[in-house]
């Protein structure tokens, strides 16, 4: 993707007077597309293949705004293991709204992932975002997960999968 490409994307975002720079549809338009879900996902595999951290953000922009496919999940599993972009938060984020048990693995990975640019987070954001997107996925495989975050020596993992773990039994 362009520099230019990656600008109009980032321009779909609302400003603070509810207005846009760029109309959502005309970021369509100039990508030969009227499925955004569809472009989401291209991007998505675009942005694995060239490990550009801009497209990742940019293909993630388009992702949000346009809602995904379920064949979205494999590369956002893909995407927030790699340590080549800054966006793992939104990744994980998106990864939990498809509250599908194939994403345990890569979510438990994410709450002990501390990259680089998050070192200075002592209140372990994503950490706390994969705990959350663990906690709606049904299933054993979700519940062992949480249960093994509570024989961390971290207090943030513990208190998160507690919170969990209580709210997925009702307490």
């Amino acid at each position: 993707m362009t520099p230019d490409e990656q600008e109009m994307i980032f321009g779909m975002a609302v400003l603070p007077d509810g207005t846009r720079e760029v109309d959502p549809g005309d970021v369509l338009r100039h990508f030969g597309t009227a499925d955004g879900k569809e472009l989401g996902l291209r991007l998505l595999r675009q942005a694995l293949q060239t490990k550009d951290a801009d497209d990742a953000e940019a293909a993630l922009v388009v992702c949000s705004e346009f809602g995904v496919t379920s064949e979205a999940l494999e590369p956002l599993l893909q995407l927030a293991a790699a340590d080549w972009h800054q966006r793992h938060e939104d990744v994980v984020t998106a990864i939990g709204r498809f509250k599908d048990p194939r994403a345990v693995g890569a979510l438990l990975q994410a709450t002990l992932l501390v990259p680089d640019y998050l070192d200075y987070d002592d209140s372990r954001a994503l950490a706390t975002k994969a705990i959350w997107a663990l906690g709606v996925i049904p299933g054993s495989d979700a519940q062992r997960a949480l249960r093994e975050l509570l024989d961390s020596d971290d207090a943030i993992l513990r208190a998160g999968a507690e919170q969990q773990l209580a709210r997925r039994s009702g307490s």
